[in-house]
């Protein structure tokens, strides 16, 4: 039964659910959309699940009187049956206290467990709530074994049949889902950027010499950074052995490498440091709050992920004026643009906004390091004057803002009719008429029915 509240033109109740507040893109996405929505045409809710104590939180965002927040201290971003099973009720209580019309999920456990309880209401408690979930990245590759990964995108694929709206924030991650892992039609995923706060980015030349002075480093020096939580996704283990070739191609090299952020494997990159003789290179920073002064004063960021989504430290640093140099995975590629040219050696690829390196290849990224510190890149600073105009025009938090609310408001304007005609097919199915022989058919009937 389709609910009457998608006729209605009061205001839009939204339920968004993240995971966890940790510090990344994915929580200041979900602080701009809960904050940014019109307050007279949205009216807003964020659940949280608990932040590890190995990172660092973002909850401090919504301070002050107006606190949209409940924590859900069972939502945790590890697989435990009964804290899942908790999480799961302690949503279908929220979902049914607020009554929704929108069940906006962010990150993968928050994606199950919300969507879940969303399908439970549809079906037991009559409710047409509209669920929509964003995919910052996936853990279909680079995060579990392959069992598990296969088993993840079984489920994905399931939950997609219940979800109105799946969106993708980069061009190359729509292809993915709907192509190689074949999670949803085209006609289900939507593209829709990342939006940010870059006035920050934009004008931080004021900040030069701050981040390089905590550090105790020279005006002089060449500084690289490479900026993420320090898990094993983000590969910091290839950035660090490209930093031991470029120590052994030039031994008196003046260069330090700065690795910005904190997670799980600080003290096994620590270990790492030492055993690859690169300790007098490398400073660990921890996570940093005043992030425009880190890019102010970076003269390469690298970015060496196995698998990413669309990479805020990128953005961020293409906004600073600040060369990128990534590997070829997610939403690198679309960032990056179109290739323009290569390397000598065809080591590593010169793009329109930035230079493109052999994923897995420390050998691809040493060799982009080293011409980016000796200026032999052709028109470098055309590369970065070009990126810095493109996340200024696509990346802005006033047009993610806009982007989800025409998006939410398409899906309400589509549920009335779409209701009459969900409710005729499922009545054919209960009836049989649309249903194969044997139990498999009625089961598939039935679920094509709710979906």
């Amino acid at each position: 039964m389709p609910n009457k509240a998608c006729f209605s033109r009061a205001r839009i109740r939204v339920l968004r659910v993240i995971s966890r507040m940790n510090i990344g893109g994915p929580s200041l996405h979900v602080y701009y959309l809960t904050e940014g929505l019109r307050k007279d045409r949205f009216e807003s809710h964020l659940v949280v699940g608990k932040v590890s104590h190995l990172e660092g939180s973002m909850e401090d965002l919504f301070s002050g009187p107006w606190r949209p927040l409940t924590t859900i201290p069972e939502l945790r971003r590890e697989i435990n049956v009964r804290r899942d099973l908790i999480a799961f009720f302690k949503l279908l209580r929220i979902i049914r206290s607020k009554k929704p019309h929108i069940v906006h999920t962010h990150m993968s456990k928050a994606g199950y467990l919300a969507r879940l309880a969303v399908v439970f209401l549809r079906v037991f408690g009559r409710r047409r709530i509209l669920a929509v979930h964003t995919f910052h990245g996936n853990v279909f590759s680079g995060y579990f074994s392959p069992w598990k990964s296969k088993l993840f995108l079984l489920i994905e694929r399931m939950l997609a049949r219940f979800t109105d709206a799946i969106i993708a924030i980069s061009e190359g991650q729509r292809r993915d889902l709907v192509h190689r892992f074949r999670v949803a039609g085209p006609d289900k995923i939507r593209m829709i950027r990342l939006g940010f706060d870059l006035e920050p980015f934009l004008s931080n030349d004021a900040l030069k010499g701050r981040f390089r002075e905590r550090l105790g480093m020279g005006v002089d020096q060449r500084l690289v950074g490479i900026v993420g939580r320090l898990v094993p996704v983000k590969n910091h283990r290839l950035f660090l052995e490209a930093v031991r070739q470029l120590k052994e191609a030039d031994p008196g090299d003046q260069t330090r490498f700065v690795v910005v952020g904190d997670g799980m494997l600080r003290g096994e990159l620590e270990n790492l440091v030492r055993d690859l003789e690169v300790a007098d290179r490398v400073i660990f920073s921890g996570w940093q709050r005043e992030m425009a002064s880190v890019y102010a004063d970076l003269d390469l960021l690298c970015l060496t992920s196995i698998n990413e989504g669309t990479p805020v430290a990128v953005i961020e640093a293409m906004a600073s004026g600040v060369p990128v140099a990534a590997t070829d995975v997610g939403g690198g590629p679309d960032l990056l643009g179109p290739v323009v040219g290569s390397s000598g050696e065809a080591l590593y690829a010169v793009c329109e906004r930035g230079l493109m390196c052999r994923r897995g290849d420390p050998e691809s990224v040493a060799w982009a390091i080293r011409d980016v510190i000796l200026g032999a890149v052709p028109e470098l600073d055309r590369c970065v004057m070009r990126a810095r105009l493109y996340v200024a025009q696509y990346y802005s938090r006033g047009r993610l803002v806009e982007d989800v609310e025409n998006l939410y408001e398409s899906l309400l304007e589509g549920c009335g009719r779409a209701g009459k005609a969900k409710r005729d097919r499922l009545k054919r199915v209960l009836t049989g008429l649309e249903c194969d022989r044997g139990v498999g058919g009625i089961i598939r009937c039935l679920i094509n029915g709710w979906a």
